[in-house]
């Protein structure tokens, strides 16, 4: 059965397409990655600022179209990656029963990095759906160690903006990506 990760930001043309190619170009077919946004451009393909920097990094955008988040897209998820605080109080107002599994990508990184090492040792698990499954709960649980801090959860919105813009939030998603990758990496 397929590990289910949602990523959400507002038009769904820039930020939530972003980590979901860069997800889905690192990813086994074990888990179905999508996106969608609170107030999606609906059918409007990934911002062509952003699809270049995709593309420079192996990343496919090839037939994307955005599509509006809805509770049901919600409730079918296993992990909701929010790109803002804002994105994830969204999600957890259409659909409370999500608070659990439901993130901002920079929290998520943030809080994978902090997992003390050998706590999922991805060798032990047959595919990237259970590396997944094993990490969020441990992620979750390093949650009191970062508590009262002030932290950048937010990912900037590049849209309408300058190409260093687009590079800036290209780069605040493949940060908060690296500890991830690297917590169920085989290698």
């Amino acid at each position: 059965m397929p590990y289910n990760v949602l990523t959400v930001c507002t038009g769904n043309i820039c930020r939530s397409p972003a980590a979901e190619a860069l997800l889905r170009a690192r990813l086994d077919d074990s888990v179905r990655i999508s996106s969608a946004g609170t107030g999606a451009l609906v059918g409007h393909p990934v911002a062509g600022q952003m699809a270049r920097l995709l593309i420079a990094a192996g990343a496919d955008v090839t037939g994307f179209a955005a599509r509006q988040a809805t509770a049901g897209l919600i409730r079918e998820a296993d992990l909701v990656l929010a790109l803002t605080t804002r994105h994830r109080a969204w999600v957890v107002e259409e659909v409370p029963a999500a608070v659990r599994r439901t993130l901002t990508l920079r929290e998520f990184g943030r809080l994978v990095g902090t997992i003390p090492p050998g706590a999922v040792d991805p060798a032990t698990l047959p595919d990237d759906a259970a590396r997944l499954a094993a990490l969020l709960p441990l992620a979750l649980a390093q949650r009191p160690r970062h508590a009262g801090r002030r932290h950048a959860d937010d990912v900037v919105d590049p849209y309408g903006r300058s190409d260093e813009t687009f590079r800036t939030s290209f780069d605040e998603i493949t940060g908060a990506l690296a500890p991830v990758f690297r917590a169920i990496s085989l290698h």
